[in-house]
């Protein structure tokens, strides 16, 4: 392992802090989830065939948004949503030939089966495959199958984390995660996947900006949509009373003009129906939030392979070691966390490891160094617990 670093955090309280996240509908989050939950489905085919996962990448997604007439009651498909899956896979091992494109397009169906409660996964999206074998110098870098050799860093990247999250950023979370619980479908049918939480703090106030799509199917006329939304709004203000912030604002669907029949309303409760567009990798980060104002890497986790991988393994890993810093002493309040690889080193051997910490009373960091390593170590030496639970689906990673 190449040298741990820590070093002090002189963390100062902004008097804005901004934090974002796209929820489960959105049509950036949908290329996420289903570039994911193909590379998911690819490790599993892979361990049943040959024992091992091989080499692939399938971190690349498009979606290109349809069209729809949503109504009061109703509405129309007019034209279907288009996603292309594209990316590197290993699809032949001597004579045994692997499906791929067939395993991209029925788990992306499958992921919007088990998730877009409104979205008719073969009749409103088409989804296309468009993998490629991988390449020979980046298969290399895997162990070969059947061996117990560590993998190497199939790219020179780079992961961060950081911890605690703030309240403002706990709140974020929060509101898409209540909003998108697992029996929204039942209890608020009305409400669709694709909400969007903007969440703004300047100094004591917090102004939250929440999109919720509305699904037209259980709406007879104006006056449910405006009392869903008003529901929404406070479910929001809740939330907000009980992450601390009792006289946040909140606005729901602020592009409403209700007099003139303009509102956000849809048939699938997603706006990938009506020509949004999304990509992997332009959402949330590892921790599920889009925070400009804290340490982000532009790294698209999803999709990437759970062996190899360093711009998934090393996000990962960052945000694990930043919480787990602050959670071995009262004394440090928050910590961060930068990896950085280096192609062809194994993915247990980091080139480098900062951790910067901030601690009560402004105590030296020294006194955190054998522990911070230990972390680190620990972490390090977990890897292949990170690709099952990779593999599993246990990860959260948008």
């Amino acid at each position: 392992m190449g040298a741990v670093i820590i070093s002090p955090l002189q963390f100062v309280d902004e008097p804005v802090e901004i934090v974002e996240r796209k929820g489960l509908g959105h049509p950036d989050t949908i290329c996420d989830a289903m570039a994911e939950t193909f590379s998911r489905a690819l490790c599993r085919e892979y361990r049943n065939r040959f024992g091992a996962i091989l080499h692939h990448n399938v971190d690349k997604a498009l979606l290109c948004g349809g069209r729809a007439a949503p109504a009061f009651g109703g509405g129309a498909i007019l034209a279907p949503i288009h996603v292309y899956l594209a990316g590197r896979a290993v699809s032949q091992v001597a004579n045994d030939h692997l499906p791929v494109a067939e395993i991209a397009v029925e788990s992306a169906r499958a992921w919007l089966r088990a998730n877009m409660h409104a979205m008719d996964a073969e009749r409103h999206v088409k989804v296309h495959a468009r993998i490629q074998p991988g390449s020979i110098d980046l298969q290399t870098l895997f162990p070969a199958v059947g061996s117990r050799d560590v993998a190497l860093a199939n790219d020179t990247s780079v992961g961060v984390g950081h911890a605690p999250l703030s309240p403002l950023e706990r709140l974020v979370l929060a509101v898409e995660k209540r909003i998108n619980g697992r029996d929204r479908a039942k209890r608020n049918p009305a409400w669709g996947e694709d909400v969007k939480v903007m969440g703004v703090r300047h100094a004591e106030a917090v102004n939250l900006t929440v999109a919720c799509a509305m699904i037209g199917q259980h709406l007879a006329h104006l006056d449910d949509y405006l009392a869903e939304k008003a529901a929404v709004a406070e479910l929001v203000h809740g939330l907000a009373i009980e992450h601390g912030f009792a006289n946040g604002d909140v606005a729901v669907n602020l592009a409403d003009k209700p007099a003139a029949g303009s509102v956000y309303l849809t048939v699938t409760g997603s706006s990938a129906e009506a020509g949004d567009d999304g990509q992997v990798g332009r959402g949330n980060r590892v921790n599920g939030l889009i925070t400009p104002c804290r340490p982000m890497s532009l790294e698209a986790a999803a999709g990437k392979n759970p062996v190899s991988h360093v711009g998934k393994i090393y996000n990962v890993l960052a945000y694990e070691i930043a919480q787990s810093v602050v959670a071995a002493s009262n004394e440090i309040v928050r910590a961060e966390c930068l990896m950085v690889s280096k192609i062809g080193a194994p993915v247990t051997e980091p080139d480098i490891v900062q951790i910067r910490v901030t601690t009560l009373d402004a105590v030296p960091v020294t006194g955190f160094e054998k522990r911070a390593k230990e972390i680190v170590a620990a972490r390090l030496s977990d890897i292949p617990r990170l690709e099952d639970e990779f593999v599993a689906g246990a990860i959260e990673i948008f």
